[in-house]
């Protein structure tokens, strides 16, 4: 008699007004595989876990736990039958520690029924240690990287004991180290029997750590194939519904005049002495390690943070920019790194969103003029595919890369020319991927000026003209991009090289 599956979801169907996130999907996960689950964003992905973690009730179809049926009544019940999640978006409360995070609500207590801190400390020390971090469980979490916050998170789950573990996008801010560390250790689980569920944009993941891959489109099931039998090729063509013929579609289009001038920019600690130029029709690609100072750099030509030393000249004048509403006025947008905090108001909707940084266009006397509001974000819904039953949706309840996109359509509205983009891809799928890189090519056709952060060395060879590496908040190198290689990048990143002539 065969074993069953450890848990087995049929005919799934959840659907919410004016859309239906799954329509009729199967899944089955097997103990010790990682199953890896792939769509573009809005397909159904993010519905599918919130309802294997008891997040979202489903509204027909049935769960299947070793073989038997099952009703989940929330995540505190799905967590007792170990079914963990480890969500893109951290779930952690920032000013208590990292210990405290990891057993939060479940803490070891004396007789008494006081918090045995020192218990829950030494053994939330044991789980970060055997990820091989070097975190201090006594950190508050506020004090912690965006990497070393992610790590928390995994430790959390893996606190569980889970048998069922979902990871979403574990890896979209950990380093080449650190993703190395998370693989050991699931590696480590999957020994151990665990069925792990691994959702990842980094396509050359999938086959480093995968055994199986589903693959969702438009809330249904498309296909299920073991890793080793399938190729990148058919996976996109299962995800899309078409061949994308090539992934980093970068057409050159000249640079121009100059835009944006940096001369000696310090901060204290966070950056030294930058200095470089960003031309018209150019895609400038800043890479680095994380820490490196790639986002300080950002923000502080932005204005969102103050500078100690250096000018920034704006198509050849000097600008004092002290404040992001200076910096648009001057014709600067900005894509921030985290956009859920930084780049949108999630209790506003899909418009609000868009005209947000636009009110002064679109307002006659101080009064916001609806109809010219609702054209343009028509047009970005469009220019943009960005999946919405409409203008008036909340921008909460969009997928995580149907928010991206709204974060980009928010700078287009300001008609900005000069824009930073600090990891413009981030948590977004491999078609939706090759959109955003051409619509950066129509807007360096158009003249604009692009300086684009990544964390991702083959989107920063495929898309820029020039790319810059900073290392310790310093310009290490300078590459063209006929002479750039990931070798070079990785050494000039590492301090390894000094600075290139482009």
């Amino acid at each position: 008699m065969s074993i069953p599956p450890v848990l087995t979801l049929r005919g799934i169907r959840k659907a919410y007004p004016g859309v239906v996130a799954l329509d009729g999907v199967d899944l089955t996960l097997q103990a010790g595989e990682v199953h890896v689950l792939l769509g573009e964003n809005g397909a159904g992905k993010s519905t599918l876990m919130k309802v294997i973690s008891g997040a979202v009730a489903r509204d027909a179809g049935e769960i299947l736990l070793d073989g038997a049926p099952v009703e989940l009544r929330g995540p505190r019940h799905a967590q007792s039958l170990g079914l963990g999640i480890i969500y893109q978006e951290f779930n952690l409360i920032p000013h208590l520690s990292a210990g405290e995070n990891i057993f939060l609500g479940r803490e070891p207590r004396r007789a008494a029924g006081v918090i045995d801190q020192a218990t829950l400390l030494d053994r939330a020390q044991q789980l970060l240690n055997n990820l091989g971090v070097a975190i201090d469980a006594r950190t508050a979490v506020s004090r912690l990287s965006v990497a070393q916050q992610q790590m928390v998170e995994v430790a959390k789950a893996l606190s569980l004991n889970a048998r069922v573990l979902i990871m979403d996008e574990p890896t979209s801010a950990l380093t080449e180290q650190e993703i190395r560390e998370l693989f050991a250790a699931i590696e480590r689980l999957k020994a151990r029997g665990v069925a792990l569920v691994y959702i990842s944009h980094r396509m050359e993941e999938l086959f480093a750590i995968g055994d199986r891959v589903t693959v969702l489109r438009d809330g249904r099931h498309v296909g299920t194939r073991l890793i080793r039998d399938t190729s990148l090729p058919e996976l996109v063509r299962l995800m899309v519904g078409r061949d994308l013929k090539e992934q980093f579609p970068k057409q050159a289009a000249g640079a121009g005049d100059e835009a944006l001038r940096v001369e000696g920019l310090s901060r204290a600690g966070l950056l030294h002495d930058v200095s470089f130029t960003l031309r018209r029709g150019e895609v400038v690609g800043i890479a680095g390690l994380m820490g490196s100072g790639r986002t300080e750099l950002a923000r502080a030509i932005f204005g969102a943070d103050r500078l100690d030393a250096g000018k920034i000249f704006v198509r050849g004048h000097e600008q004092v920019i002290a404040s992001p509403r200076a910096a648009i006025a001057l014709g600067l947008g900005f894509l921030t790194e985290d956009r859920k905090h930084q780049g949108l108001v999630l209790g506003l909707s899909v418009q609000e969103n868009t005209c947000l940084p636009s009110v002064s266009v679109f307002s006659r006397f101080g009064v916001m003029q609806p109809a010219r509001e609702a054209s343009a974000t028509a047009q970005r819904i469009a220019d943009l595919r960005i999946k919405t039953p409409g203008p008036h949706q909340r921008v909460f309840n969009l997928s995580g890369g149907n928010q991206q996109k709204v974060v980009l359509g928010k700078w287009l509205t300001t008609d900005a020319d000069i824009l930073i983009f600090d990891e413009p891809t981030r948590g977004i799928d491999v078609g939706a991927k090759v959109e955003i890189y051409q619509l950066i090519n129509q807007l360096a056709a158009r003249g604009a000026a692009i300086l684009m952060i990544s964390s991702e060395l083959p989107e920063i060879l495929g898309m820029s003209d020039r790319i810059l590496v900073m290392q310790a908040g310093r310009l290490a190198a300078e590459f063209s991009a006929a002479d750039a290689t990931q070798e070079k990048i990785l050494a000039a990143a590492l301090g390894r090289a000094g600075l290139s002539a482009a």
